[in-house]
């Protein structure tokens, strides 16, 4: 791809934010919407679950398979075709009249943006070659998310309570409409010199892996054991499958050698960890609000503010900290504040309290704020950039199985507890294992944010990177 101008850059840099924007909003405002899809739908707990992991859970299982068509066909032909199917499958949301098809026509948005935000995020990597300004501008990739979030809220409150919850999927159509047309005038087409061939079996394998896993947390709160333990041992095995084949072939979905570098392996580990919290975060909240709080969805939005804010302004702070000293210190403070947010509401009911629910939900979004930049940046950075497909899908893939997870465990957790009592009576007690869940993974993020960004880590990546044969992988292996 020839070298673009600074203009032109940050025009491109501004198209892919806006497929991150509705990717990301989506998801925000879908859930302040959750307890009127319950009402209108006659939804329960694990409905609501399957409504938000179904988007999810595709994403998850195609963001790899994505990311290695666009690098073999080119990036920007994929990216069109993402905003497409993205635009029709909300079109299909807002109409949808039953839960069943809702959750359909959220696997079918989901289609659409699998072939987003990783190759919108290649396309960034091969636009912005210097490290520095990449960092910058994976910073405000990041602030992008923290956009998503100040504003879903609020204006998916608004759309709910002055038009219903269909409305919601309906801003996704102008913005799509509008990304597409300047991708196709402005943004420049790239692919890999040499991408990876399709890897049917691979890619099989991490669905059957993924879904299975899904849906045996989600439905172990009503379901017996004899329907779930047939889908954790199918997980079991096409995690052991994949595990077998994947080092056999020559182009494999995913090259398990880059794990050896310990900065890849935590970013991975830190990616499902920040995003599990996220997700079980965003659905514990806004369930409270309402149905425990009995707030409208327009003010429950508002009261996820405190959260949304310090995302939306830590973020670009993380990049630029990424950029000058390295992904460690904001992995450390983004794991102390989620940590801390998580231990406020798990040993001392911070939901209560008007005071401590809004210190809890700052500290969350700083956190939150703090963690986007330095993984995506390790992920990237720990692979080829003629891989750059694949290096954004892994990323993204980490971020949407944990998000994923998040959502299927705590709910769980919550509906076990809750039962078939009245959400106000039990939502306190039966939501306190769930809180140590998410505290217990900020922990994780502070932990592997230390461990995986010091010098004996940096040694892995080198030893790494001495052992691979391709000279263009040492390379890059080796500047992570």
């Amino acid at each position: 791809m020839p070298e673009l101008s600074h203009r032109r850059r940050m025009l491109v840099l501004a198209i892919c934010c806006m497929s991150l924007l509705i990717v990301s909003l989506d998801n925000t405002v879908l859930n302040v919407a959750l307890p009127s899809l319950q009402r209108e739908l006659h939804a329960a707990t694990s409905g609501l679950q399957w409504t938000i992991d179904a988007y999810t859970l595709v994403l998850a299982s195609l963001l790899m398979l994505a990311g290695s068509t666009a690098d073999r066909i080119g990036r920007k032909r994929v990216f069109m075709a993402g905003l497409v199917v993205f635009s029709i499958g909300s079109l299909l949301c807002s109409l949808a009249p039953s839960l069943e098809l809702l959750i359909v026509f959220r696997m079918v948005q989901a289609v659409g943006g699998s072939m987003l935000n990783p190759v919108a995020m290649s396309i960034i990597t091969n636009t912005f070659t210097d490290p520095r300004e990449r960092a910058r501008a994976i910073g405000v990739w990041g602030a992008v998310v923290g956009i998503s979030m100040a504003a879903g809220p609020l204006v998916g409150g608004l759309l709910v309570e002055s038009v219903g919850w269909r409305s919601i999927f309906w801003i996704n159509l102008p913005v799509g409409l509008a990304a597409l047309l300047l991708t196709l005038r402005f943004v420049p087409e790239s692919r890999a010199p040499k991408a990876r061939r399709p890897d049917p079996v691979g890619q099989v394998l991490v669905i059957a892996l993924f879904g299975s896993l899904t849906y045996a947390i989600i439905q172990a709160p009503s379901s017996g054991p004899g329907t779930v333990l047939p889908f954790g041992a199918v997980a079991c095995a096409a995690l052991l499958g994949l595990l077998w084949y994947e080092p056999r072939r020559d182009e494999p979905l995913i090259d398990l050698r880059f794990f050896r570098s310990a900065p890849f392996s935590g970013a991975t580990a830190i990616a499902i960890s920040a995003f599990a919290a996220l997700g079980g975060f965003l659905f514990l909240s806004t369930l409270y609000l309402q149905n425990v709080r009995g707030l409208d969805a327009r003010h429950a939005g508002l009261w996820m503010l405190p959260l949304a804010a310090p995302t939306f302004l830590c973020a670009p702070l993380s990049g630029r900290l990424v950029g000058s000293r390295g992904p460690r210190l904001p992995l450390l403070v983004a794991g102390t504040a989620m940590t801390a947010s998580g231990v406020l509401f798990a040993a001392f009911e911070a939901e209560t309290s008007n005071a401590t629910l809004f210190a809890g939900y700052v500290l969350f979004g700083i956190g939150f704020g703090f963690v986007n930049a330095p993984i995506t940046n390790t992920a990237v950075s720990g692979m080829p950039r003629a891989q750059a497909g694949v290096a954004a899908a892994v990323a993204s893939t980490s971020r949407q199985l944990g998000q994923t997870l998040g959502v299927a465990v705590v709910g769980a957790v919550l509906a076990s507890g809750v039962g078939s009592s009245s959400y106000r009576e039990t939502f306190v007690s039966a939501a306190r294992p769930g809180w140590w869940i998410l505290t217990g993974c900020g922990l994780a993020v502070l932990v592997l944010g230390a461990v995986t960004s010091g010098r004996w880590a940096r040694g892995t990546a080198e030893r790494t990177a001495k052992n691979l044969s391709s000279p263009e992988v040492r390379e890059v292996v080796g500047a992570s």
